[in-house]
């Protein structure tokens, strides 16, 4: 329809109560209007005159706005006619076939396309922790006075060092501190050029899988195993290959009869995710036999090894690599914060020249002020007295979880002891389903997350990944008693 004044315009919304111009304002609101074709190319809008009037703005205001939008080529003026909009968005407006109808974009990388839900949603990390919750330290019992003064410190360092680019490959006291501390407390012994400081251990197996990987390589990935580094690896296009775990961690037999021709091996020796097991010695060593004989690598996630609560830490697999196969992973995530994003990879002689290589040409490393204050943390001794309290902690939130579950969960769910990490499993021993229980634990602020969220391939056990470092006793004892509660509201 013609209108001799031009396009009526709907009302146009405008909020005199903001702080943004009203010019602004309707300028955003025309343009919404032509990019979504309700002003079609070549429709004529009312005069600047009639414009004001309507819109109840002086006349200075509507001229702006017209010339603000012919400026950015979605209106045209004609002498002596008026303002149109423009012809030229003819042949770039592409309308949906259908009101409501979106298309979906239609070229995806192969990875995109094949996104499933089951691999790629991270498992739930609020704010405030919730009980159970996993991979979360004790953020209520982190030094942040302490903290606080080793930044401040810093902060008065010279502005080149600190607001500068990082080194890509970390900065060097970083390097030297995280190298000492492995050789004191891991039983690693390396150089700071083999140490990487990267952006959190997602970053690492990013790292790991781009630069050892070609698309469609075979992984080792242990079944169940950990959802972060399952996504990094599907990200660089490997074939995982699910292998079984046992009480001696992943089945080197049954990943041979699987896939005998792996390119690479995910694997968790010290605490398996989620399961809990610790790698045997022998099978570390049917491990590194395998992987040898393949002409493969082995990726050593050792995401929560700090924490141990009796007798002696398990040696870690790359402290027993003889021939350099092992790439250790570490993360500051556990130990300290999250938030911080600062992971490590130890890397053997013959690869470090090409980390160093990849990490030169495209990468920025990690905050410089985020590494110095680790580096000084860790050289001033905090960091060890920070793990000691820790273990302290978690022993005492374990033992809790244990004492409560055994009364108010018994014949429901079994939380199995464990002697290291920040969590466990519970196995379901019910005939519910395991998502149904999560499902209605979350409705009573309760977070476990089943065993299937971490399978590539179906398990028989059922279950849940069970945290308990971030709730005080108070809140574990309390969360049992609810996750009882939404057990026993559901039908068997």
């Amino acid at each position: 329809m013609k209108y001799a004044g031009g396009a009526l315009l709907p009302t146009l919304r405008v909020d005199r109560e903001s702080g943004r111009p009203i010019a602004v304002q309707l300028v955003s609101a025309i343009r919404e209007l032509v990019l979504s074709g309700v002003l079609a190319p070549g429709q004529r809008l009312p005069s600047s005159r009639t414009f004001a009037h309507d819109q109840g703005i002086s006349r200075t205001t509507a001229i702006s706005v017209y010339e603000s939008l012919t400026a950015e080529g979605l209106l045209v003026s004609r002498v002596g006619s008026g303002s149109y909009v423009s012809d030229a968005l003819k042949a770039k407006s592409v309308q949906p076939d259908r009101a409501g109808d979106v298309k979906q974009p239609t070229r995806l990388a192969s990875l995109a396309s094949r996104a499933s839900e089951q691999f790629f949603p991270r498992l739930s990390h609020p704010t405030k922790p919730r009980p159970f919750v996993t991979g979360l330290p004790a953020l209520d019992m982190f030094p942040m006075p302490l903290w606080a003064k080793l930044t401040a410190r810093h902060w008065r360092s010279a502005r080149g060092h600190m607001l500068g680019y990082p080194e890509p490959g970390g900065l060097r006291e970083l390097r030297q501190a995280i190298a000492a501390h492995l050789r004191a407390n891991r039983g690693i012994v390396c150089d700071p050029e083999e140490v990487f400081i990267v952006n959190g251990a997602q970053e690492a197996f990013n790292r790991i899988g781009s630069t050892l990987l070609d698309p469609g390589d075979a992984v080792w990935f242990e079944n169940p195993g950990a959802i972060g580094a399952r996504n990094s690896l599907l990200a660089c296009g490997a074939k995982l290959v699910p292998v079984p775990v046992d009480d001696e961690g992943i089945d080197v037999a049954a990943g041979l009869g699987a896939e005998p021709n792996f390119r690479l091996a995910f694997v968790t020796p010290s605490h398996q995710h989620p399961l809990g097991a610790v790698m045997s010695l022998q099978r570390r060593f049917e491990l590194l036999q395998a992987a040898d004989r393949a002409d493969a690598w082995i990726v050593e996630d050792d995401y929560d090894g700090e924490f141990y609560y009796s007798g002696h830490p398990p040696p870690t697999l790359k402290s027993v690599d003889t021939v350099g196969r092992v790439i250790y992973v570490g993360t500051f995530s556990k130990s300290l914060f999250p938030g911080l994003r600062i992971a490590f990879m130890v890397v053997s002689a013959p690869l470090s020249d090409v980390f160093a290589r990849i990490a030169g040409a495209a990468f920025q490393g990690a905050s410089t002020m985020l590494q110095s204050v680790v580096a000084s943390f860790i050289e001033e001794g905090h960091f060890a007295s920070h793990i000691r309290r820790m273990r302290k902690v978690y022993t005492e939130r374990h033992e809790v979880l244990i004492d409560a579950s055994s009364h108010r969960l018994a014949g429901a769910v079994e939380i199995k002891r464990t002697e290291s990490g920040i969590q466990t499993v519970g196995h379901l021993l019910t005939a519910h389903d395991e998502k149904s229980v999560a499902d209605a634990a979350a409705l009573r602020n309760v977070i476990v997350a089943p065993l299937a969220r971490f399978c590539i391939a179906p398990v028989a056990a059922k279950g849940f990944a069970i945290g308990f470092s971030t709730s005080p006793p108070s809140e574990i004892r309390a969360g049992v008693d609810r996750l009882a509660e939404a057990i026993d509201s559901l039908k068997p």
